[in-house]
C-alpha cells in the first residue's frame, strides 16, 4: 500500500511576503493575478473546448467561422496582456528576493571585514608581547617558565585511611 507524505508547510520568505502584501493592496494587481491563474488552469482549456466544440457543433456560424475568429482573437490579445503581467510579476518576485540576498551579502561582508580587522588587532598585540619578552631578555624567560604540575600522591587521596592509621 502506497502511503502519502505529508510536508509541513514552509514559511514563505520575508522578502517574498512582504512583496505579496505590497502587491495585494492593489486592485489592479489583485484582478490581474486571478485571471492569470484561471487562464493558466485545465479548467480553462476544458471551457474553450467545449465552447469551441459546441460553437461548431450547434452551427452557430457557418464556416470560416469570423465571430469565433474575432472573439478568439480579441481573447488573445488581452490573454497576452495578462501573460506579460504575470511576468512583470514574476520578474518583481525575482527582483525582491534579489534584493533581499544583496542585503544579506553586504552584511555579511561588513562582518567579515570586523572580523579581519579584530583578527589584525590580535596579531598586532601578539607581536608587541612578543616584542616586549625580548626587549626583557632571558632574565624573563625564568619567569615564564611553567612549573611543574603538582601530582599529588595516590595515598594522600584516601583521608579516611589516612587518619585511621
Amino acid at each position: 500500500m502506497i502511503q502519502r507524505v505529508s510536508y509541513p508547510a514552509l514559511e514563505p520568505h520575508p522578502a517574498l511576503a512582504r512583496h505579496a502584501y505590497e502587491r495585494a493592496q492593489s486592485v489592479e494587481n489583485r484582478i490581474a493575478d486571478r485571471i492569470t491563474a484561471w487562464a493558466g488552469s485545465m479548467r480553462f482549456v476544458y471551457l474553450h473546448l467545449a465552447w469551441f466544440g459546441c460553437w461548431i457543433g450547434f452551427a452557430v456560424e457557418k464556416y470560416p467561422f469570423g465571430l469565433l475568429t474575432m472573439i478568439v482573437s480579441l481573447e488573445a490579445i488581452f490573454l497576452s496582456t495578462f501573460v506579460m503581467i504575470s511576468q512583470n510579476r514574476a520578474d518583481a518576485r525575482r527582483q525582491a528576493l534579489a534584493d533581499q540576498q544583496w542585503q544579506t551579502v553586504a552584511e555579511e561582508d561588513r562582518q567579515n571585514q570586523e572580523l579581519l580587522d579584530l583578527s589584525h588587532q590580535i596579531l598586532e598585540l601578539t607581536q608587541a608581547i612578543h616584542s616586549m619578552a625580548a626587549q626583557v631578555g632571558p632574565a624573563a624567560s625564568t619567569w615564564q617558565q611553567p612549573s611543574a604540575p603538582f601530582v599529588a600522591d595516590p595515598e594522600s587521596r584516601r583521608c579516611d585511611d589516612h587518619h585511621q592509621q
